[in-house]
């Protein structure tokens, strides 16, 4: 039985949860996930650490916070490798990206006997009722995306519904809950995703080779397939890294993001196409407008936001476009296996 103080016990709370987060070079914004995951009101089963940078830095900084927490909330119910200490260091030795990085780590925290998964990248912070919040959701619901403030504390408006035919996000879907209390979704965001282990059973671990970009919005999909995923009004996230962007007309937002990025979101395509093939969803006409789509909206961003990597950008995406094409019609390729 967990060592907790009777305050704790008596909070709603969520069975073998692992909080699992990814981070890259970026000690400033993990310390401040760390602090804000000290002033949980409940404790996590789990927090596994996957550092992509392997650097001593972020080992030290682990060490010291798995200190306070075992001080704060004592040890935990000993996992499948018969460690009782909440916090789980796992260095990697390559970069695996986002998507190798939350693959790796839903592994670990599967191997170690999870229950639950909350995954999350280093530029976020939890607020203090989170999994109380994520926790009411869970008798009735497998996967759960809980809502955020965005840097400046506003609302963040998160695209819940994706048009699978096109391979695009629904830029116009309505931000407002319905009487349910909650919208049910086809997509999934690694940015505070909540799902339980039965449904990585079914579709496997995320997929490390989309190494950043649409990895969530698959496994999003790839849920849907086998449950009724949610999003929920309850905000239990916050970002804490700004970000440039475009504010259109006061509704939505266009963010800066980095030349990497514009590759991955063409190339990256080409494993969504995989996917939709194997479930019966390819429609190529519709898909490839998707495509065209997708496209346009990075050179508008690229004009609009990241002006100065004008050149650069749209060399990479025309690469990634390029590449693309190649990996749907890569004869080698296999989805990610179910685990049971």
């Amino acid at each position: 039985m967990e060592r907790m103080s009777e305050k704790h016990a008596a909070k709603k709370t969520i069975d073998k949860l692992a909080i699992v987060v990814v981070t890259y070079k970026r000690q400033q914004l993990l310390a401040k996930l760390f602090d804000s995951i000290e002033q949980l009101t409940v404790a996590p089963w789990r927090i596994v650490i996957v550092d992509n940078e392997a650097s001593d830095e972020t080992s030290d900084m682990v060490d010291e916070f798995a200190t306070r927490v075992t001080k704060q909330w004592g040890q935990t119910v000993a996992d499948a490798s018969g460690n009782e200490r909440r916090v789980v260091y796992a260095p990697q030795t390559d970069n695996l990206g986002g998507a190798g990085g939350f693959s790796a780590g839903v592994k670990k925290a599967y191997e170690l006997g999870a229950e639950w998964f909350w995954v999350m990248d280093d530029d976020v912070a939890v607020e203090p009722d989170g999994i109380e919040k994520l926790a009411k959701w869970t008798p009735r619901h497998d996967v759960i995306q809980g809502s955020r403030y965005d840097f400046d504390g506003g609302p963040f408006y998160w695209q819940y519904d994706f048009i699978v035919p096109l391979g695009i996000p629904n830029p116009i879907a309505p931000a407002a809950f319905g009487r349910a209390g909650y919208r049910v979704m086809d997509t999934l965001c690694f940015e505070g995703g909540l799902f339980r282990r039965r449904i990585v059973e079914k579709i496997g671990f995320p997929d490390p080779r989309f190494f950043i970009y649409w990895d969530d919005t698959i496994y999003g999909y790839l849920a849907s397939k086998v449950t009724n995923p949610i999003v929920v009004p309850d905000v239990v996230l916050r970002r804490t890294r700004e970000i440039g962007n475009w504010d259109i007309a006061g509704l939505r937002q266009l963010n800066s993001t980095s030349d990497m990025n514009r590759y991955h979101i063409m190339r990256n395509r080409g494993f969504m196409a995989r996917y939709f093939m194997v479930h019966g969803d390819f429609r190529p006409f519709l898909f490839g407008l998707g495509t065209i789509a997708t496209a346009a909206k990075e050179v508008i961003r690229l004009v609009m936001v990241d002006r100065e990597h004008v050149a650069t950008g749209l060399v990479q995406i025309a690469k990634g476009w390029w590449d693309s094409r190649a990996l749907m019609h890569d004869p080698t390729w296999k989805p990610m296996p179910p685990l049971k």
